[in-house]
């Protein structure tokens, strides 16, 4: 393989020879879900995300959809231009969880190295599996039909010696893919892409690199290393690695996502408490229902205010137990905020951190588990509340975001309601 990097530099992280990485990826997963459970639908262009008339976007479309440009993250407005006829069905994330666990469970079959990426997607390592297993491409087979016989689902295997070209291998072959590549083949499957298809290579930086005469990523890796670094900096150091196939990252059980959060800079500065407390409300059920999409609890709650004079001030407070619940993480951001000074803010935002993943058991509290005369034990309150969660889920999936809100905000979300509803008049 030709390296075009500086003479005299060490190439340490060049691909090992025998391809022992598998990406697999569920194919369409909330809608094969939906398909699998409803087969008088299979055949038809099926969507799973919110309905139009409440600023709905698409979280999952069918192959048969996907004929008609509908992807997911698309406005389900959009989506319905473009297929009329689309299905369109709520998100029930409980099941959804719950199938994941069962497949990252036949994944943790075959080898211990499994790395989730989400709920339907991870990075396994079968380096030393050989001889209870076979190699790479005999268990990347196994588990595919493992998968479609204990799950009735379909998943996309691509199996290469690194974690970029394994991700770009399964992708290269969807739906119902399964694709190995050998180290001697991966300048042959790389030359040809468009550069985008690099990790890290966005629209701008992709425009960038046009710019420069770059649209390939046979393009990319002929030039030389130290020029791409003067050009981009350290992610220039990185994608012109990744045009040689060379990615040194490990599969790692352990998550790697450490936070996850929404912040908003306000047109004008906002100083109305009560609008403040909506803002922060919904910016908490849509950082909880993206945890829960992406399999995620957190046990640290950040808040973020940027004052009118530009002070920022930040506010955090640490759980005993991960969440991953709107009204809980409301519960503790409006704790800190009424903590935060009054005054106009012209920036407002939450995070969690201390992440970890919905489907490792939450350790239970050794103290404070007994509940006092006439209080629910907080076990079964936090069951209960999950249950709410997962319905309202399924009324947010199918009405909009806005459509639960605390009654003590009632009044300022339907004033918010009419205000969408006459930018919608005005359009």
């Amino acid at each position: 393989m030709t390296d075009s990097r500086s003479s005299g530099q060490s190439v340490s992280c060049l691909p090992g020879p025998k391809p022992s990485i598998l990406h697999v990826d569920m194919d369409a997963f909330y809608a094969s879900v939906e398909l699998r459970d409803r087969p008088e639908l299979r055949g038809k262009p099926v969507a799973v995300g919110g309905r139009a008339d409440k600023r709905g976007v698409i979280a999952a479309a069918s192959y048969e959809a996907r004929k008609y440009g509908v992807h997911s993250a698309m406005p389900t407005a959009q989506a319905l231009r473009l297929c009329p006829e689309l299905v369109l069905l709520p998100a029930d994330f409980d099941k959804y969880t719950a199938l994941s666990q069962q497949i990252m469970g036949i994944f943790q079959r075959y080898t211990p190295l499994v790395e989730p990426l989400s709920l339907d997607e991870a990075f396994l390592d079968v380096t030393g599996c050989e001889r209870l297993h076979g190699d790479a491409a005999t268990i990347g087979r196994a588990l595919k039909a493992d998968v479609l016989r204990e799950t009735g689902l379909v998943a996309s295997v691509g199996i290469a010696p690194s974690k970029f070209l394994a991700k770009l291998a399964s992708e290269l072959s969807k739906p119902d893919g399964f694709k190995l590549i050998e180290a001697h083949e991966i300048r042959a499957v790389l030359d040809p892409l468009p550069v985008a298809r690099i990790f890290g290579v966005g629209e701008r930086t992709a425009k960038r690199l046009e710019s420069l005469g770059v649209t390939t990523v046979s393009q990319l890796a002929s030039r030389a290393r130290a020029d791409v670094m003067r050009e981009f900096g350290a992610s220039g150091a990185w994608i012109h690695d990744l045009a040689h196939g060379i990615d040194p990252r490990r599969v790692n059980p352990r998550r790697e996502e450490r936070s996850h959060g929404l912040e908003r800079t306000f047109e004008r500065d906002v100083t109305e408490r009560e609008e403040l407390r909506l803002v922060l409300y919904e910016f908490c059920e849509e950082v909880s229902h993206e945890l829960r999409h992406r399999g995620l609890r957190g046990r640290t709650v950040t808040l973020k205010a940027r004052y009118w004079n530009f002070k920022t001030v930040t506010r955090s407070k640490t759980l005993e137990l991960p969440v991953n619940l709107g009204k809980r993480i409301y519960a503790v951001a409006r704790e800190l905020f009424e903590r935060l000074p009054a005054g106009p803010l012209r920036l407002l935002g939450v995070q969690l951190s201390n992440l970890t993943d919905v489907r490792a058991p939450a350790q239970a509290s050794l103290f404070g588990g007994e509940a006092g005369p006439g209080e629910i034990p907080a076990d079964v309150a936090q069951k209960k509340l999950e249950r709410t969660t997962q319905a309202l889920d399924k009324l947010r999936a199918r009405f909009g975001p806005g459509t639960v809100v605390p009654g003590s905000l009632v009044s300022r979300a339907s004033l918010r309601v009419r205000e969408r509803e006459g930018e919608k008049k005005d359009r």
